[in-house]
């Protein structure tokens, strides 16, 4: 048996997704996530015009070695685009190799090392009150992780934080903007970006937090990038009373040496690599054990092969996973991240933000959650099927993530 076709599908049910089909010549279909919020179109391209004919006739029984040839065989390694590309043809064919045994992937990864997976859902508000009510909102659904993000006094807008939200809603927060009328945004929108407000804030907030919710809470904070080593220092060092499971991409991750200095500082608990695409990206973070938990999504990591090396890798250090979950995976990249964490030795969290409806509509999932825990479903193969005439009735709009500038107007990290 081969790969008969390849075919990508771009669609935008709410938000933008790339996804990759294959057709063995038997007939079994397989589905990968490429998508690669603000860039689809780059995503495609690289898969529709330069990977696609690469695979036809291939045998689709061969993961490993389709991957290395689409890794070494392009000779320009590595990078959003390569990664997320390989990502979709490696999703796709244990898709395909799980559906022709008959089982749902986590089985062809070892077999569960657990029952379910536990989550943690986004709260955020631009005050207290909103931040608590949506806090509350989530205990009350069982969740025993929640992400504390809030507004900074004096700044209008926070990336990661719903300003639009009403009471009672639920949180639908999506950071590639449009254009107010809903059309093709044309370029980033700019924000304004204060660090020693924010500094001077967050831990105030947490606070509160720990006031009202007690201890047992577990929270999380992401800084999105935005500090220098130093500060991202003194943040972790003021968070300690508060005992959070972790501070998330303080400083930007690429300066791996950089978490040394938060290190020398503080007990807080770090995470990063969201924006990682490789092993490589982590080497020095994992060998001098300067993070605890890893970030990535297998939808930007290289797929289902690279995730489950570059997480094997990390056990051996004692750190473990807290894999990318956002709206701006797809469901495919979510079910493959599941898959993975139900089967790893050192799972130890998921982030989780629920898809609207309208995607839940045209990707048919399998995966189901229970008060705070997930569990990847037992169809067999990934456990999602994209509705392609669905998908053909959302074409691609064009969105991106804002830009973030500081109080002078210097371009600033978001």
């Amino acid at each position: 048996m081969s790969i008969s076709t390849a075919d990508v599908i771009i669609t935008s049910p709410g938000r933008n997704f790339v996804t990759l089909k294959i057709v063995t010549s038997d007939g079994v279909v397989g589905w990968g996530d490429a998508t690669l919020n603000g860039r689809e179109l780059a995503a495609g391209s690289y898969l529709r015009d330069h990977v696609a004919s690469a695979l036809i006739g291939r045998d689709e029984d061969r993961i490993e070695d389709t991957w290395q040839y689409l890794y070494r065989g392009a000779y320009w390694r590595r990078g959003p685009v390569t990664m997320a590309a390989i990502a979709a043809v490696d999703m796709a064919l244990w898709d395909i190799k799980a559906k022709k045994l008959g089982v749902p992937l986590y089985q062809l990864l070892g077999g569960a090392s657990r029952d379910k997976l536990r989550v943690y859902a986004h709260a955020s508000g631009n005050d207290y009150a909103a931040l608590s009510q949506a806090i509350r909102g989530y205990v009350d659904e069982g969740y025993t992780a929640v992400r504390i993000q809030t507004g900074v006094p004096g700044l209008d807008s926070v990336y990661g934080v719903s300003a639009t939200a009403k009471p009672g809603e639920k949180y639908d927060y999506e950071p590639a903007h449009r254009a107010a009328d809903g059309s093709a945004a044309t370029r980033p929108e700019e924000e304004d970006w204060d660090t020693p407000a924010y500094l001077r804030h967050v831990p105030s907030i947490f606070e509160k937090v720990r006031e009202e919710f007690g201890p047992e809470l577990r929270l999380l904070h992401d800084g999105h990038h935005r500090m220098s080593p130093i500060e991202a220092a003194r943040l972790a060092k003021s968070l300690e009373p508060y005992d959070l499971l972790w501070l998330e991409d303080a400083t930007p991750g690429e300066d791996q040496e950089a978490f040394r200095l938060i290190r020398q500082h503080s007990t807080t608990p770090l995470a990063t690599g969201e924006v990682f695409n490789s092993v490589y990206d982590y080497q020095t973070l994992i060998t001098e054990r300067l993070i605890d938990y890893v970030r990535s999504a297998p939808t930007h990591t290289g797929g289902i092969t690279a995730m489950k090396k570059l997480l094997d890798f990390a056990d051996i250090y004692g750190i473990r996973s807290g894999l990318h979950g956002p709206t701006d995976v797809s469901p495919i990249g979510m079910a493959a991240a599941l898959h993975i964490d139900l089967a790893i030795h050192n799972f130890g969290i998921q982030e989780y933000m629920p898809h609207s409806d309208l995607t839940l509509e045209t990707f048919r999932t399998s995966y189901t959650f229970d008060r705070g825990f997930l569990h990847p479903g037992n169809n067999p193969g990934l456990g999602v099927e994209l509705d392609e005439d669905l998908a053909g009735h959302h074409p691609y709009t064009a969105a991106y993530l804002p830009v973030n500038r500081l109080l002078d107007g210097t371009v600033h990290d978001w």
